[in-house]
């Protein structure tokens, strides 16, 4: 899974700027990072500073071991894509930042079109829905001239808000999900399209406020959270399962999911404005949780190949969010430290035990003692781990079978582990030794590895 971000701090004219915020990114456990790219009407390729401050998020990201996830959309519904002229523009502008950018191989097209924020009109005149075929042809439009750049660009739709009104009349007309994913499925069936418009579909699944858990699901509404992957799943696969289109087996990444945390007395200075009433955000101890517990379903949910955190620095203004790990100057919350380890047990596949999960833990970096070494009395076995990792170092005596030490333990993926017979009485026989080594949460097949033969004396 990819385990990062949506964060535009690493955002800057100066690569030395870019490379310390994703340098902080990095140290709070994220691996993976989605910036925005704003396209506008009359754009066809980004300007030269918006290319230079993207070549400094390339560089930065590379030096520090961070996946980029890039998001193109336009700024607000004023600009919305909705005539061929606009919507070649935002093709020709997409495709040309991926020319530009061949290492950014993850892109999003547009953000939250089920808002009227973002996307107008969303209904047509009768009432019906009018976003979700509109940003069809946007999206298949994109798709085509990624493809062309490199078709090994991933494409991802959707960007999708967790609500929606579905009411045409309303003061603020938005689609539900469940009712944009329905019609972007009749809308893709209608169009007699003979080619995919997505590799995969990017979601948001906010929670109704910051203090409802994120495995409240939501089985009589139109909504989706974490919590409603099967009906997620379900909706997918009534769009799109018989086509050219991937439906139930989608690939799903969750780019935005945020918890907001109170701000401290101590760091109130460092905001402005006024903390909307209905935010109702939670202190950094159940924030940490909240977090925890939404990588945990993320982690057990079969197609979803990602979970990104909104964001890993606060925002300034309390309207909008402070749901970082680091307070608004750069500095760590209480939560930095349990956020981190949830990231690496998920990335160590320990997080949570999923129902028919099994994880094959391979070896690398094996090294068994030499004989040289074994028999001057050096007897440390190191090596590394896939993911995490149960293991189990066994002497077999070569002349009788007899077991004539085992050492037990678990270690960290990825980290060099040292398993050591050095003090155990192995006698003067030589032996073999053997390591194996399972997943400790959600074990699949064990791999055992064996040295030569080796004289304790």
């Amino acid at each position: 899974m990819v385990m990062g971000a949506a964060e535009d701090n690493v955002r800057s004219p100066d690569l030395v700027t870019a490379k310390a915020a994703m340098t902080r990114l990095r140290l709070a456990g994220f691996t993976a990072v989605r910036i925005t790219s704003n396209w506008l009407p009359g754009l066809v390729a980004p300007t030269a500073n918006e290319l230079r401050v993207l070549e400094n998020v390339e560089a930065a990201a590379r030096l520090s071991g961070v996946k980029v996830v890039v998001s193109v959309y336009h700024p607000g519904s004023r600009t919305t894509p909705l005539d061929a002229t606009a919507q070649g523009e935002f093709a020709q502008y997409t495709a040309a930042l991926a020319r530009a950018l061949p290492s950014f191989d993850d892109v999003i097209v547009g953000n939250e079109p089920n808002l009227n924020r973002f996307w107008l009109p969303q209904f047509a005149g009768d009432g019906s829905n009018a976003s979700a075929p509109a940003y069809l042809q946007l999206l298949a439009r994109t798709y085509d001239a990624l493809k062309a750049v490199d078709p090994g660009v991933r494409v991802w739709g959707g960007a999708l808000a967790p609500r929606g009104s579905d009411r045409p009349g309303g003061i603020r007309p938005t689609s539900s999900p469940t009712a944009f994913i329905k019609a972007l499925g009749v809308a893709y069936r209608a169009s007699g399209r003979t080619l995919p418009v997505m590799d995969g579909l990017t979601f948001h699944p906010y929670p109704d406020n910051s203090s409802q858990s994120p495995d409240v699901p939501h089985p009589r509404s139109t909504s989706i959270g974490l919590a409603d992957y099967d009906k997620l799943v379900a909706l997918l696969g009534e769009a799109f399962d018989g086509t050219a289109q991937q439906g139930s087996s989608l690939p799903i990444l969750y780019d935005e999911f945020g918890i907001e945390a109170i701000v401290p007395d101590g760091k109130k200075s460092l905001y402005t404005g006024t903390e909307p009433t209905t935010t109702r955000p939670v202190d950094e101890r159940r924030q940490a949780a909240a977090y925890d517990l939404g990588l945990r379903l993320a982690f057990c949910q079969p197609t979803v190949a990602g979970i990104l955190l909104f964001h890993s620095e606060d925002e300034r203004a309390l309207l909008s969010w402070q749901s970082g790990v680091y307070y608004a100057d750069g500095t760590p919350k209480a939560s930095f430290w349990a956020v981190r380890d949830s990231l690496e047990r998920a990335r160590g596949g320990s997080i949570a035990r999923c129902d028919g999960a099994a994880l094959d833990v391979k070896l690398t970096n094996l090294r068994f003692p030499g004989p040289r070494e074994f028999l001057a009395g050096k007897r440390d076995t190191r090596f590394r781990c896939s993911y995490d990792c149960s293991w189990e170092l066994v002497a077999t005596r070569t002349t009788t079978g007899a077991v004539a030490a085992r050492v037990r333990g678990h270690g960290r993926y990825r980290r060099t582990i040292v398993a050591s017979l050095k003090g155990r009485r192995l006698g003067r026989a030589p032996v073999r030794l053997s390591l194996t080594v399972v997943h400790p949460v959600n074990p699949g097949t064990p791999m055992t590895r064996e040295s030569g033969e080796l004289r304790p004396a």
